[in-house]
């Protein structure tokens, strides 16, 4: 089943990040995720979460996020986002197909 990361991001560091993003892309890919959404424009609909900037990747399965998170040319990278962003990230469950459709 498919897994959903989603981290809402608040860049410190514009340098620092952009390095991030343009090394972090590859990894993902070559770990089975895809970018579904990617600092596209956000508007809250309700409630008082004002996100700078969303990030949503789906992966196959949540052994595959961890993989990537785990590996090690992620851990090359990671450093540079935390240096760089102030993250929140969650991970949601996607549904099955058993299941689309119902309450």
């Amino acid at each position: 089943m498919s897994v959903y990361l989603i981290v809402d991001v608040q860049v410190v560091d514009t340098d620092g990040y952009a390095e991030y993003v343009e090394k972090v892309a590859d990894i993902v890919t070559q770990y089975g995720g895809r970018y579904l959404a990617r600092g596209g424009k956000v508007t809250v609909l309700s409630g008082n979460w004002r996100p700078q900037r969303i990030i949503l990747i789906e992966f196959p399965s949540r052994q595959e996020l961890q993989k990537w998170l785990a590996s090690p040319e992620y851990a090359s990278v990671s450093p540079l986002r935390e240096r760089s962003t102030r993250t929140r990230a969650i991970v949601v469950e996607g549904v099955s197909a058993s299941s689309e459709g119902t309450k």
